[in-house]
């Protein structure tokens, strides 16, 4: 029996959701940016690596950030979601898996995404190694409506395109 060669592209969809909670340094993809709060979570709570960490490692199918870094290990408390992220990443190019492009969304009613858009695209593609213009990031409010709206929660989604490298 012929068996078919597997797909040279893959795409993977991430998304995560932080609660809005006290101050404490507010990280959106890898940059600190000003606000009176914060998000919580067990690690530095970066909505948005989390999303991409998820997107990347579901495209590979290798998983998720969850079991790469479950909440109830300590060593995982307030851990830099950048590091995450480039742990995820050496797992997928080891996998023969190279990024084609990212494209996420931020649901944040305050503070605003498109401000901080390029200091966080360029966060994100140093971390990952790629190219800046393979990485696109859109803020969107939640219309006053929802936990997004009302400022109880900010979310965020990303999709990955992977290619399998030849050789």
């Amino acid at each position: 029996m012929n068996q078919a060669s597997p797909p040279a592209l893959r795409i993977g969809l991430g998304y995560d959701t932080h609660r809005i909670g006290p101050a404490r340094p507010f990280l959106l993809g890898g940059v600190e940016i000003p606000w009176d709060r914060g998000l919580i979570g067990h690690s530095d709570a970066d909505v948005l690596l989390h999303a991409i960490t998820d997107a990347l490692l579901g495209a590979a199918s290798l998983g998720d950030i969850g079991r790469m870094y479950p909440d109830t290990d300590p060593e995982n408390k307030d851990r830099d979601s950048g590091e995450m992220l480039a742990e995820a990443m050496r797992r997928v190019r080891a996998a023969g898996w190279e990024i084609v492009n990212l494209d996420c969304v931020v649901r944040a009613q305050q503070p605003k995404i498109s401000p901080h858009a390029a200091a966080i695209c360029a966060r994100i593609a140093e971390i990952l190694a790629i190219s800046v213009d393979s990485v696109g990031i859109k803020g969107k409010t939640g219309e006053h409506v929802g936990p997004v709206g009302r400022q109880e929660a900010i979310e965020a989604r990303c999709v990955a395109l992977l290619y399998r490298r030849l050789g």
